[in-house]
């Protein structure tokens, strides 16, 4: 992929397009060019600092009214990681275009969730300084948007394990999560649990299957147990 073909791919076009360059070079290619010759590393640094900030104006704009400021922390975490990043690098196919060190090339570098992550850093970090800040809004904003709609996901999965390792360090046993009922038609049936501890019910919660009424519950026993402890 040339790097026209890449700024097709990201949506956005450079008018200094050493700074896509430049964006690409991992430091074992830069270092077998010569002495002077620049890598991505800054690149990232200021990319990595733009992307937390979108990210979190995203969130903020979309879930703060529902949602507490550890909540949106989890969610931004979800969204910025390097499982994540890397990705994206390779649907935005960074990594056909990322120059490798002879030996970084032959350990398969492209392929790196690390290397990935850290080029797809370097090039926002590319387009804010080509484009300003807004360029680089819309390009995180675009590559991010199914993302950023199933943020609150995140919350959901860590609900059952943030329960238990508090029930755990506090009562040294486990939650029991029961399911009390099944209601609704067969293509739309609705689970009914309860959630207790050494037989004491501490919640109830229902959803459409019985994964989402479990972390419901959790949710709910969380919420009582904050509040109790407050």
């Amino acid at each position: 992929m040339t790097l026209n073909e890449l700024e097709k791919e990201i949506g956005y076009t450079f008018s200094n397009q050493d700074l896509l360059s430049q964006a690409l070079a991992h430091k074992s290619w830069a270092v077998e060019q010569g002495k002077g010759t620049p890598d991505n590393e800054r690149l990232e640094f200021l990319g990595d600092a733009v992307l937390e900030l979108v990210i979190s104006d995203l969130i903020f704009r979309k879930y703060a009214q529902k949602h507490s400021e550890g909540d949106m922390t989890r969610m931004r975490a979800s969204l910025v990681n390097e499982s994540q990043l890397a990705s994206l690098a390779r649907k935005l196919g960074i990594g056909q275009c990322m120059r490798l060190g002879r030996g970084e090339e032959k350990s398969g570098g492209s392929t790196k969730p690390s290397l990935l992550s850290d080029a797809l850093e370097a090039v926002i970090g590319a387009i804010y300084l080509d484009g300003g800040f807004d360029a680089a809004f819309n390009f995180i904003r675009d590559i991010f948007g199914s993302l950023i709609e199933t943020a609150p996901e995140a919350l959901a999965r860590d609900y059952k394990s943030r329960l238990q390792e508090l029930i755990q360090g506090q009562h040294h046993t486990v939650p029991s999560y029961q399911v009390e009922n099944i209601t609704g038609p067969d293509h739309s049936r609705e689970f009914h649990v309860s959630l207790s501890v050494d037989g004491t019910v501490l919640s109830h919660g229902s959803g459409r299957s019985k994964k989402e009424a479990e972390q419901k519950a959790a949710r709910r026993a969380l919420e009582k147990l904050n509040t109790d402890q407050a």
